[in-house]
Protein backbone atom coordinates (compact mmCIF):
# COMPACT_ATOMS: atom_id res chain seq x y z
CA UNK A 1 0.00 0.00 0.00
CA UNK A 2 1.26 3.60 -0.83
CA UNK A 3 0.11 6.55 0.34
CA UNK A 4 -0.37 10.50 -1.18
CA UNK A 5 -0.51 13.24 1.66
CA UNK A 6 -1.00 16.38 1.31
CA UNK A 7 -0.09 19.00 4.13
CA UNK A 8 -1.14 23.10 4.11
CA UNK A 9 1.18 24.88 6.58
CA UNK A 10 -0.25 27.07 8.58
CA UNK A 11 0.54 30.65 9.12
CA UNK A 12 -0.74 33.65 10.78
CA UNK A 13 -2.65 35.06 7.51
CA UNK A 14 -3.63 31.72 5.97
CA UNK A 15 -7.27 31.33 4.98
CA UNK A 16 -8.51 27.65 4.82
CA UNK A 17 -12.13 26.60 4.28
CA UNK A 18 -12.29 23.55 6.20
CA UNK A 19 -15.89 22.73 5.00
CA UNK A 20 -15.33 23.22 1.50
CA UNK A 21 -12.29 21.08 1.94
CA UNK A 22 -14.26 18.31 3.22
CA UNK A 23 -17.50 18.89 1.28
CA UNK A 24 -16.86 19.40 -2.12
CA UNK A 25 -12.41 19.20 -2.99
CA UNK A 26 -11.87 15.95 -1.11
CA UNK A 27 -15.05 13.76 -2.86
CA UNK A 28 -14.11 15.57 -6.25
CA UNK A 29 -10.35 14.28 -5.44
CA UNK A 30 -11.81 11.07 -4.05
CA UNK A 31 -14.29 10.44 -7.16
CA UNK A 32 -11.46 11.12 -9.77
CA UNK A 33 -8.33 8.97 -8.40
CA UNK A 34 -10.55 6.03 -6.94
CA UNK A 35 -8.02 5.28 -3.78
CA UNK A 36 -8.88 2.64 -1.34
CA UNK A 37 -9.01 4.79 1.83
CA UNK A 38 -8.89 8.83 2.02
CA UNK A 39 -8.61 10.47 5.57
CA UNK A 40 -8.67 13.92 6.42
CA UNK A 41 -7.07 15.61 9.34
CA UNK A 42 -8.08 19.16 10.39
CA UNK A 43 -5.08 20.52 12.61
CA UNK A 44 -5.56 21.38 15.92
CA UNK A 45 -2.45 21.83 17.21
CA UNK A 46 0.90 21.51 15.23
CA UNK A 47 2.29 23.22 11.93
CA UNK A 48 -0.83 22.22 9.75
CA UNK A 49 -4.09 23.54 9.44
CA UNK A 50 -4.92 20.33 6.92
CA UNK A 51 -3.36 17.03 5.74
CA UNK A 52 -5.55 14.80 3.87
CA UNK A 53 -4.00 11.11 3.02
CA UNK A 54 -5.08 9.20 -0.15
CA UNK A 55 -4.47 5.00 0.37
CA UNK A 56 -3.73 3.24 -3.07
CA UNK A 57 -3.14 -0.39 -3.40
CA UNK A 58 0.05 0.05 -5.17
CA UNK A 59 2.65 2.32 -6.01
CA UNK A 60 1.81 2.12 -9.70
CA UNK A 61 -2.08 2.78 -9.05
CA UNK A 62 -1.21 5.75 -7.47
CA UNK A 63 1.35 7.12 -10.10
CA UNK A 64 -1.50 6.46 -12.80
CA UNK A 65 -4.23 8.26 -10.61
CA UNK A 66 -1.98 11.53 -9.96
CA UNK A 67 -1.23 11.13 -13.96
CA UNK A 68 -4.66 11.29 -15.43
CA UNK A 69 -6.28 13.70 -16.56
CA UNK A 70 -8.64 14.76 -13.75
CA UNK A 71 -5.53 15.98 -11.80
CA UNK A 72 -5.99 19.11 -13.60
CA UNK A 73 -9.75 19.34 -12.82
CA UNK A 74 -8.44 18.51 -9.07
CA UNK A 75 -5.50 21.05 -9.05
CA UNK A 76 -8.10 24.12 -10.47
CA UNK A 77 -9.96 23.31 -7.37
CA UNK A 78 -7.69 24.75 -4.87
CA UNK A 79 -8.12 28.61 -5.01
CA UNK A 80 -11.59 27.79 -3.94
CA UNK A 81 -10.73 26.55 -0.50
CA UNK A 82 -7.08 28.06 0.00
CA UNK A 83 -3.78 29.88 -1.17
CA UNK A 84 -1.47 27.67 1.36
CA UNK A 85 1.05 25.99 -1.06
CA UNK A 86 0.86 22.43 -0.22
CA UNK A 87 3.42 20.26 0.90
CA UNK A 88 3.00 16.72 -0.65
CA UNK A 89 4.22 13.28 0.15
CA UNK A 90 4.60 9.74 -1.29
CA UNK A 91 4.90 7.17 1.35
CA UNK A 92 4.76 3.26 1.29
CA UNK A 93 2.68 1.96 4.48
CA UNK A 94 4.95 -0.25 5.75
CA UNK A 95 2.82 -1.19 9.29
CA UNK A 96 -0.39 -0.58 10.61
Amino acid sequence: MFRYSVFYPGGDDDAFDHEYYRDVHIPLAEGIWNPVAVEVDRGVDGPYVAVAHFTFASHEALTAALAGEGTARIRADIPNYTAIAAIRQVSEIVSR
